[in-house]
């Protein structure tokens, strides 16, 4: 179950904000306690509750006390949030800067991205999302010219063979 890179206690705590966030938790929902996480998992205590200290320190969660672990009132949308914002600044900014060094209209990104997600909603792919995705080759282009290779050998038609040094002298 923990098999990740990240500490347990943050594997824990992504996971129910995971669950928050697809509705498997719903707001005012009582959580797994700290005991029951430990034994079912099979992992310390004081993981789970670490865990559960960082999401109540987010207003994720909140403790009733001797009661339980519940689901805050508007966690969901806290959530919705702060992935909103995280999603915009570490996916979509290095984005658009790749796509401007590149000189790629951002209007091309845009579509290509609206194309991706009308792909995942049908869940089909065009001939063209396929050939796209398996990048370039070094065959000829449509006029039988090399220039739209990507590698180019010595030799090749797309860099002519240079003469060897063969230790002669002219």
């Amino acid at each position: 179950m923990f098999d990740g890179r990240d500490p347990i206690y943050l594997q824990i705590a992504d996971q129910i904000r995971d669950e928050i966030l697809n509705g498997s938790l719903r707001e005012e929902e009582q959580i797994m306690s700290t005991t029951q996480y430990a034994t079912t998992y099979r992992i310390n205590p004081a993981t789970a509750a670490k865990a559960f200290a960082e999401l109540v320190d987010e207003g994720v969660v909140y403790k009733r006390r001797g009661v339980g672990m519940f689901v805050a009132d508007g966690a969901r949308d806290r959530l919705v949030a702060g992935r909103r914002d995280r999603f915009l600044t570490d996916s979509v900014k290095p984005l658009a800067d790749e796509a401007r060094l590149l000189g790629i209209p951002i209007e091309d990104v845009v579509r290509r991205l609206r194309e991706i997600d009308a792909a995942g909603r049908t869940g089909t792919t065009s001939a063209q999302d396929r050939a796209r995705d398996a990048g370039p080759t070094d065959q000829a282009g449509p006029t039988g010219d090399t220039a739209g290779a990507t590698r180019t050998e010595r030799g090749s038609a797309a860099s002519p063979a240079r003469p060897t040094d063969t230790g002669e002298q002219s």
